[in-house]
């Protein structure tokens, strides 16, 4: 009896024999670990922001009686008052005042210094250190260094002996006590916007220096055309970030001024303190702040389109 067997299958010579199938691991998608990566800067923004911001938006919706001790839902009452009380309308003019000098003179200081130390030059770096480390320094400890500056007999007005110029009452005087403060946050301020604006400065292409100078193009001309339009992006995120940054002022007035003389330097931030704190009206006090923010988006809302439409054109 014979049997018979099937042939096995052959390949040619040459040819490649069909790979099992490999069965691939299945992978989270891309949203899915980026917001893994996210989930806790957005708890944080969540806990430490928002819940904050709207718990604010709710209390200064009431008030609290100090007759009976109930705290009752009075709707935009507090606002109605707020603007009706004649501190809190010179608290927004300061503040106003403040922001219309402080920010432009920080922001044109900080380009001068920020093309200046662009530059290669001997102990350009030094400089550079020696102008950013006022940032380094808590607001507290700076204000009190100013304040050792600022007081009658003291060594500013030494220096002013010396040219003869007679002592200032720089934090006694309704009229200079503001700009005293604008000369600390600028020290303190100017050295850090400064670094944003040297990486901004960095990154623009040294062909586009070369293709103006070809062209005839003196110094000026160059800044003009060439550095400010490709430093619109940087010049931007400055002076937003330095509007808000000088809205929020709080040290240097608690410690030097204590929102006088006669309210000269009662910034918003301060007179939010004032009203919780020394006043004991949490209420009224959150009303201020929702104003405040409002404000500060108000601000920043207009220089972002300015800055946007000087881009466009």
């Amino acid at each position: 009896m014979t049997t018979t067997r099937t042939p096995a299958a052959t390949t040619a010579p040459g040819t490649r024999q069909p790979a099992a199938p490999v069965r691939r691991r299945k992978t989270p998608s891309q949203a899915r670990v980026a917001l893994a990566f996210l989930a806790p800067a957005l708890l944080a923004l969540l806990v430490l922001r928002l819940l904050p911001a709207a718990l604010a938006v709710v209390d200064s919706l009431r008030h609290h009686s100090l007759v009976d001790g109930v705290t009752r839902y009075v709707g935009l009452a507090n606002y109605g008052d707020l603007f009706g009380d004649p501190q809190f309308r010179q608290s927004v003019r300061v503040t106003l005042l403040f922001s219309l000098v402080v920010n432009p003179l920080q922001v044109l200081c900080a380009l001068a210094l920020a093309v200046l130390f662009n530059r290669r030059f001997a102990g350009a770096r030094w400089w550079r250190s020696l102008v950013f480390a006022p940032i380094a320094v808590p607001p507290a400890v700076s204000a009190v260094i100013f304040g050792i500056l600022y007081r009658p007999e003291g060594p500013l007005d030494a220096i002013l002996g010396v040219l003869g110029i007679p002592p200032q009452p720089f934090l006694t005087s309704p009229e200079q006590a503001l700009y005293a403060l604008i000369v600390l946050m600028s020290w303190v301020g100017v050295g850090y916007w400064m670094t944003f604006l040297i990486a901004g400065l960095q990154d623009i292409p040294q062909e586009c220096y070369d293709a103006a100078a070809m062209d005839g193009a003196n110094a000026w001309q160059r800044f003009v055309h060439v550095t400010l339009p490709l430093l619109r992006r940087p010049l931007a995120f400055v002076l937003v970030a330095d509007t808000v940054s000088n809205f929020l002022v709080f040290a240097p007035v608690q410690l030097l001024t204590g929102g006088g003389p006669e309210g000269s330097t009662n910034l918003l931030m301060y007179d939010v303190f004032r009203r919780a704190y020394s006043v004991g009206d949490i209420h009224y006090a959150q009303a201020e702040v929702v104003l405040l923010v409002t404000l500060t988006l108000a601000v920043v809302a207009v220089q972002y389109r300015l800055m946007q439409g000087k881009g466009e054109e």
